[in-house]
């Protein structure tokens, strides 16, 4: 997870000056015209779920083996992670606005990307997040989703994934409304997440080619970070 800004400073960003209560949910079916922010309510919420994993990762770090990483660190996630695949399923993501955060703490190096197809409430968002652990092992965690993530998915399943990293596993989400990506290979997981405002208008009536271009896009950004 990415961890807490408090913990080592504030997240570097390419858009400061953001009001802070646009980080706030809005909701991911919110029908109301105009333009949201659904990229800042993804990048305060992963920074906000991080805090108390990084703190414990950080109080009992030493006492502990350090994990292998065989992954660089980011500065830009943004050009790192293409999502070419996801991008044949969606439209370029890349062609608005993509959002790009970094941080370095002690315990994990992290960084977050936020990619949208649009502005409006029909817009498809995905959100890339890398974190390179580098004092503990993430493993015996990884398969326990976040509060956050949990409250949102609800009742949803969860799918293995063979062949990506050492463990992959798929989260979705009631109506395949959030469907979630998370890679763990040594102290590195990988985590791509796609949502919009409604089935109807963003998500692909095949949610296996979905799968597939999200397990593709994770495989091309782990060979584009690998040492």
């Amino acid at each position: 997870m990415i961890t807490d800004p408090e913990l080592d400073g504030a997240w570097e960003t390419d858009r400061a000056g953001e009001r802070a209560e646009e980080l706030a949910p809005r909701g991911r079916a919110e029908g109301a015209a105009g333009a949201r922010r659904p990229w800042l309510w993804a990048l305060g919420g992963a920074v906000a779920a991080s805090a108390v994993w990084a703190g414990g990762l950080y109080a009992f770090g030493e006492k502990l083996a350090a994990p292998e990483i065989s992954y660089r660190a980011t500065e830009n996630l943004c050009e790192d992670f293409r999502a070419q695949a996801l991008g044949r399923i969606a439209g370029d993501l890349h062609r608005y606005r993509p959002m790009n955060q970094q941080n370095d703490h002690p315990a994990v190096r992290g960084a977050i990307c936020v990619l949208q197809n649009g502005e409006s409430v029909s817009t498809l968002t995905v959100r890339a997040q890398v974190d390179l652990h580098k004092r503990t092992d993430p493993g015996p965690e990884f398969d326990v989703p976040s509060l956050w993530l949990a409250a949102d998915l609800g009742a949803g399943r969860t799918e293995a994934v063979e062949g990506l990293g050492e463990r992959a596993v798929v989260l979705v989400s009631p109506g395949d409304a959030t469907v979630q990506l998370r890679v763990l290979d040594g102290g590195a997981v990988f985590t791509i997440e796609a949502y919009g405002s409604g089935r109807a208008q963003n998500a692909p009536a095949d949610t296996a080619a979905l799968h597939a271009a999200m397990a593709e896009d994770a495989r091309a950004l782990m060979a584009a970070l690998k040492k």
